[in-house]
């Protein structure tokens, strides 16, 4: 029997709208077309798991419990528009912590799949960022970039290549259904 495949998706910038180290969910808001696309990943048999960078934590310019009510706010905001999370990996440390959880590192990732016994390299990564995709491609996974975020001015600094370029999550989950329904 193949395990389901999953989409590992960037939280700010991809689903929500950045807020530079978003420390109350009052600001948490949801992307135009975020909700749509994550549905219709959803409804195409697809997992839905959040791997985010949260370096605030370590900075010290939000607490870990912020964080925690700010995914619930994203759960309770897609969960209004039928889209249920299989899970949310996080990081809080700095850049300079060296940590292997922080993108583009892939521990959140391969976590991610061991709990939820998904198989990463026939996953979907979609985020707006470089480390994003380069978690993407050093798991072997396929990426997509969204231009939400800040994905439309790294795709015209052509510092990446992912597989897929896409305007958002509806596009992306456009996208991925031809992947894997080429039929359709």
């Amino acid at each position: 029997m193949q395990r389901r495949r999953f989409v590992v998706l960037d939280r700010d910038g991809t689903i929500n709208v950045d807020r530079h180290f978003l420390a109350d969910p009052a600001g948490f808001e949801l992307i135009g077309g975020a909700a749509e696309g994550m549905r219709r990943l959803a409804q195409l048999g697809l997992g839905l798991v959040v791997v985010t960078n949260q370096s605030g934590v370590g900075r010290g310019i939000v607490d870990s419990d912020a964080v925690a009510a700010i995914h619930d706010e994203m759960a309770r905001q897609l969960e209004a528009h039928g889209v249920l999370l299989d899970g949310v990996y996080w990081c809080p440390h700095r850049p300079e912590d060296g940590c292997e959880c922080r993108k583009p590192r892939t521990g959140l990732l391969e976590r991610a799949s061991v709990e939820l016994s998904f198989d990463p390299t026939q996953a979907f990564v979609v985020g707006d960022r470089p480390r994003d995709i380069e978690m993407g491609q050093a798991i072997g996974a396929t990426t997509l970039l969204v231009r939400t975020g800040h994905g439309a001015r790294f795709e015209r600094e052509g510092r990446i290549r992912p597989d897929h370029v896409v305007n958002d999550l509806r596009e992306a989950a456009e996208v991925i259904g031809r992947l894997i329904e080429p039929s359709h």
